[in-house]
């Protein structure tokens, strides 16, 4: 029997059903969530003339996501299943000829590599692995396959305990825990183990490992001549306390010693070697301890030496690097703005946008995320999204418009309205700077008429909302919300200077970033000012949980899965190395004004706004003993909550299309026992 969501409510308070009108037939509904569709990691042929993608959507009946591999033509044409659609399989990688196409499967619960002869359709298995695959790559010349698998650790028992007799259930073996980092939030807690690089014939056989030590290794890339492999990893002795010290490093196919490329003290990821094997592309940067930092791209002759920025005037986080064909320059992907563009960078440093709107994979709310690929003759594939979409498959090139190739909703989408997105910026009451926002306005919305506000916050807080498709705004909207999500400062996207101003100093001024963008909204006109909301999670939980202690101006409010008191955050969260080093300027008990300061809690004796907490049971993020913390607060306060408890759930509390759908209807339910007037919102 499946888990239900389980709510633990006050005494003499029930969560009323909501008081809703019977739901408009063109508005997107919660069951709605169950049809949506999406395409993730395509991969365009080396010969740009065809793409394969996942093909992604929930399973209604397992209630998770399922993804088969679907193949479609450059020009939109032949849009098909490759394998069976009922066959879990992704990662899809083409040969550097275009003849054949690895991907990952399971069966009977294992992930193993396969492989596709794509002009015959013939497949074969290659492993017989006893962990999932991961980063699977093809040598330059199709002879061989590198991949990363996690290799277990088996430690000498701390004790010997006496064995039960036969039959006898002395209960699961007790945990003996030694590690800095001893969970990881979506993960549990930890096997003893690290992640390394093997290699295997790409006609089958045994794999055999390249890299080892205590230490984990990142996505293996070839060299040009197949007789080496790079990649990035933190082999330092104190990786564990120093979280974004990871280097670049070379180790030959055939095994042996591992080199190392990089020294410097920051982070160096996502290596890529140039086409004629003479100069290594990165990312990273020289580390200052500092909240948020921008993300460079360097390049660095072979040996690792005459190392150099390539992208600083860009001042925008640059990731996922891809050298042009001909080693003049490199594709890469960067947040401008709230928006995902592709871009090219030469060698010298210039820059230019080949296209926008890449995302669409976050089905909830409007992050970004996404990624593409180039074929050998410049043409790109990618996720492109809008607000009216979630992810389809999309290609370009320089100097030509993209062309949509995937158009996965349009069958639901028909016969919905979704809500209008409008971009608004304006001017932030503490020091006047510009700050970025969307309006999100209810289907058939009537400027003359009133509606209620809802402002929703995101997390990170270094991260970024956008002009992208969002499915929970979109219900809110349905449900007859104007709904205003902003990027206010500390946010990614708008350069360093904008992310840092929260260093050190968060949440604070960025309330009144928020506080001026509902400002802004009501000076439109169509805003009852009665009936203002407000909620947000993670980051955005936090500042939700802020805003409540600092104005009672909002009617209701849903804090989903917040950080209420730094001390006890940065001592129970899955990575206190990061957090005590990068958001703060040391530990809590050495700064504990500076951490209580800064922590919801401290002004719990402020609120008075009806507040409903959300918390995944299993969050190892900001672990539910946060919210709790604020809940029995309010409780003795006799101040109106409530909280909702996700079982099984993460961080990622919508992980799965029946939490998403629960989420939206606790938080609508809340704001409908409070919201008043006549106009009550729809159910969706």
């Amino acid at each position: 029997m499946r888990n239900r969501l389980f709510v633990l409510v006050a005494l003499a308070m029930v969560v009323a059903p909501l008081r809703a009108q019977k739901s408009a037939s063109d508005r997107l509904t919660l069951k709605d969530i169950f049809e949506l569709e999406w395409g993730a990691d395509p991969q365009i042929a080396p010969d740009g003339k065809r793409v394969v993608f996942e093909r992604q959507g929930f399973d209604i009946m397992k209630d998770n996501t399922k993804s088969a591999l679907w193949i479609v033509n450059a020009d939109g044409a032949d849009l098909r299943p490759l394998l069976d659609p009922t066959r879990q399989a992704g990662s899809p990688r083409f040969s550097p000829d275009g003849t054949k196409l690895l991907f990952v499967a399971s069966v009977d619960g294992k992930s193993d590599i396969f492989v596709r002869w794509m002009d015959t359709g013939v497949e074969a298995k290659l492993t017989h692995l006893a962990e999932p695959p991961r980063a699977i790559a093809w040598s330059p010349d199709g002879k061989w396959i590198a991949f990363s698998m996690f290799v277990p650790d088996d430690p000498k028992p701390f004790v010997t305990l006496p064995t039960p007799p036969a039959g006898a259930d002395w209960g699961p073996p007790v945990q003996y825990i030694d590690q800095v980092q001893y969970r990881f939030d979506g993960r549990g807690y930890l096997r003893r183990g690290h992640a390394h690089i093997f290699v295997l014939p790409a006609d089958g056989g045994t794999a055999r490992q390249i890299t080892d030590g205590a230490w984990d290794d990142g996505a293996p890339v070839w060299s040009p001549d197949g007789a080496a492999i790079v990649f990035s990893a933190n082999r330092h002795a104190d990786a564990d306390y120093e979280p974004n010290n990871s280097d670049i490093y070379e180790v030959a196919v055939t095994g042996g010693a591992v080199k190392t490329l990089t020294t410097r003290y920051g982070p160096d990821n996502d290596p890529v070697v140039s086409p004629d094997g003479k100069t290594i592309a990165y990312t990273g940067f020289d580390d200052r301890h500092q909240g948020y930092q921008v993300t460079q791209i360097y390049l660095m002759n072979r040996d690792g030496s005459a190392s150099r920025s390539i992208s600083a005037k860009l001042d925008r986080d640059a990731n996922d690097l891809a050298w042009s064909r001909d080693g003049k320059g490199l594709y890469f992907q960067y947040d401008d703005q709230g928006d995902t563009k592709i871009g090219f960078i030469t060698t010298a440093g210039v820059t230019s946008v080949l296209a926008n709107q890449l995302g669409g994979l976050d089905l909830g709310r409007p992050y970004g995320g996404g990624s593409f690929t180039v074929a050998n003759n410049g043409r790109f594939a990618f996720n492109f999204t809008t607000p009216d979409h979630p992810a389809d498959i999309a290609v370009g090139a320089a100097g030509q418009p993209v062309v949509r190739l995937t158009r996965l909703n349009d069958d639901l989408f028909e016969h919905k309205t979704l809500g209008s997105v409008e971009e608004v910026w304006f001017p932030s009451s503490f020091d006047q700077r510009k700050v970025e926002g969307w309006i999100v306005k209810p289907p058939g919305f009537d400027a003359t008429k009133k509606y209620p506000l809802l402002l929703e916050i995101h997390g990170g807080p270094f991260a970024n909302y956008g002009a992208r498709y969002a499915t929970e705004l979109q219900l809110y909207a349905a449900a007859g919300y104007v709904v205003l999500y902003t990027n206010p400062r500390g946010s990614t996207s708008y350069g360093e200077e904008f992310g840092n101003l929260i260093h050190h100093d968060y949440p604070n001024h960025d309330y009144e970033d928020l506080m001026s963008g509902v400002n802004a909204v009501i000076a439109k006109g169509y805003v009852d000012t009665t009936n203002l909301m407000v909620t947000g999670g993670s980051g955005g939980g936090v500042l939700t949980a802020w805003i409540v202690g600092h104005t009672n101006r909002f009617r209701a409010a849903v804090v989903q899965k917040p950080v209420i008191n730094w001390y006890s955050f940065v001592l129970t969260a899955d990575a206190d190395a990061f957090f005590t080093k990068y958001w703060f300027p040391g530990m809590p008990w050495d700064n504990q004004e500076q951490y209580m300061k800064r922590s919801p809690i401290t002004y719990v004796g402020n609120v008075t706004t009806p507040t409903m907490l959300i918390t995944g049971a299993v969050d190892y993020r900001t672990p539910s003993s946060e919210a709790e913390q604020f809940y029995e607060a309010l409780k003795l306060r006799k101040v109106p909550t409530a909280m909702v408890r996700v079982p099984n759930a993460s961080h990622e509390i919508s992980a799965v299309p029946s939490h998403m759908m629960a989420k939206v209807a606790y938080i609508l339910g809340w704001f409908g026992q409070y919201r008043t007037g006549s106009g009550t919102p729809l159910t969706p």
